[in-house]
């Protein structure tokens, strides 16, 4: 991409590898750009119909705050934001195969939307390269000109941005990103360092021109959220984990960035405060106090007049207390937040030893006072064994893919295992059992039809334990 790797090298931008965390697909990667949060994995479910966002974004923000959107491409950003685009052209992108007409129909529109003044925010999400990555991989010949391709957008873009550039009038902003990167093999999903490195590129006249290639920093993909919600002037969306990229303000005064760098630390510590039980004993939290109270004074010397170079040291000293108080916060909310809740699966567990209990004691009471367990025919039916498989796979992706491991990841392979199968009778054993009190399903032969009855409560049922392990049963 030679016209892009000219102007990180030589213009007025700065470049980032932004680490994405696990699961790197493209639903949950949109949820966290626009919501600093970090998805769980049931999002990964939620990617194949993704629902209406409705938590507090940087799109609804900029909507609620008068700016008009549009957008062009992948279709999920209009599943997930329906009423927040001013003009929009969804993309599907089902058909994997197709990697010149879903990039076509997002570049038919570029020419005369760059000609006009009646938009602030444009959002493109191109499909081709993805495409391209699981159709052939990424050493495919194909790669090479889909980059060219899209260089020469960006170029487009760029020139149509510069040529609109009066004096006197805000800067621009060009974000080149990616959702999440690609595995030797073209996939994504997971958690190797292909997938999870993702490029970042800022481009503004605001920033200091370059004077040769740098190695690019790294930061967190959901750092972008925060950074690019101060610079619209917006709120910093209230479950963001991130913390402003450093970088990005360095041509701002020094009174202006311990600004910035306050209205993120206090979204971050009232997040703290919402997540944690003990934050006051966080080291994050206790630095952004000592910050903070530093902060005062220095502003108070400030309003004073104060020009001497004592005032400039000690603010460059409360820059660097922020900084850090910052990234201690943000990396304490994101461990708090990829945890998984053990004692909540093992109530869910005690409940389902409850329901068991419950289901015999119409037996346990009669005259023969024996109780009847369906044991055998749970272990031997294959719903058991597809209930096994689905959540020692589910153990698998969690353990090699959160940052954060859960309990069952620390547990030897045949506890854990052990676990898995008692669970998955249990929960046989209560819709065997269920099927005989109540009518769930039509009787085939005089039995009930096991699988339609497990259609009905497993998903319930499932879906709360998934709901505990992901968000600590909220």
């Amino acid at each position: 991409m030679p016209y892009t790797r000219h102007v990180v090298e030589r213009g007025s931008s700065h470049s980032f590898v932004a680490k994405a965390r696990p699961p790197t697909v493209t639903m949950p990667r949109i949820k966290a750009l626009t919501t600093g949060s970090i998805p769980g994995f049931i999002d990964v479910v939620m990617n194949l119909n993704s629902p209406a966002l409705l938590e507090d974004n940087l799109i609804w923000q900029a909507k609620t705050a008068g700016k008009r959107i549009v957008f062009y491409g992948d279709d999920t950003w209009v599943r997930l934001f329906p009423k927040h685009f001013m003009e929009y052209d969804g993309t599907t992108s089902f058909f994997v195969s197709d990697y010149t007409e879903v990039d076509n129909n997002v570049t038919r529109h570029l020419d005369s939307t760059l000609k006009r003044d009646d938009w602030d925010i444009l959002i493109l999400h191109y499909l081709g390269l993805d495409h391209i990555g699981h159709i052939s991989g990424p050493h495919s010949s194909l790669i090479q000109p889909k980059l060219l391709e899209m260089d020469d957008i960006l170029k487009k873009i760029h020139g149509a941005l510069i040529s609109k550039e009066a004096e006197g009038s805000l800067p621009y902003l060009l974000v080149l990103c990616g959702d999440h990167g690609m595995s030797e093999t073209g996939s994504h999903g997971g958690s190797s360092e292909p997938e999870v490195n993702t490029p970042l590129v800022l481009i503004s006249p605001a920033f200091r021109r370059k004077v040769g290639m740098m190695k690019p920093g790294v930061v967190e993909q959901v750092d972008l959220t925060a950074t690019l919600a101060l610079g619209l002037g917006l709120p910093i969306s209230q479950n963001n984990v991130g913390h402003v990229i450093p970088d990005v303000l360095e041509e701002t005064t020094l009174r202006d960035q311990l600004r910035f760098l306050h209205l993120n630390g206090h979204q971050l510590s009232c997040l703290l405060k919402d997540s944690m039980a003990n934050y006051e004993k966080d080291a994050g939290f206790e630095q952004f106090r000592v910050a903070e109270k530093a902060h005062g004074n220095w502003m108070k010397l400030y309003l004073e007049g104060n020009t001497s170079e004592v005032l400039t040291n000690m603010g460059k000293k409360v820059l660097k207390q922020y900084l850090e108080a910052l990234a201690a916060m943000s990396s304490a909310l994101s461990k708090q937040l990829g945890k998984y809740d053990i004692l909540c699966s093992v109530c869910v567990c005690v409940l389902k030893l409850l329901l068991v209990l419950l289901l015999a004691m119409p037996e346990a009471l009669s005259g023969a006072a024996a109780v009847d367990l369906p044991v055998l025919p749970a272990l031997a039916s294959l719903p058991f064994y597809l209930l096994c498989l689905l959540l020692a796979s589910v153990r698998v992706l969690v353990c090699t893919s959160a940052q954060s491991s859960c309990y069952l990841c620390s547990l030897p392979g045949g506890l854990t295992f052990a676990a898995i199968a008692f669970s998955s009778a249990l929960f046989c054993i209560i819709i065997s059992m269920a099927t005989r009190r109540l009518p769930l399903g039509p009787k085939l032969h005089g039995k009930v039809n096991l699988w339609d009855s497990l259609l009905m409560l497993s998903l319930h049922l499932l879906w709360f334990n998934g709901t505990c392990v992901e968000n600590s049963c909220h």
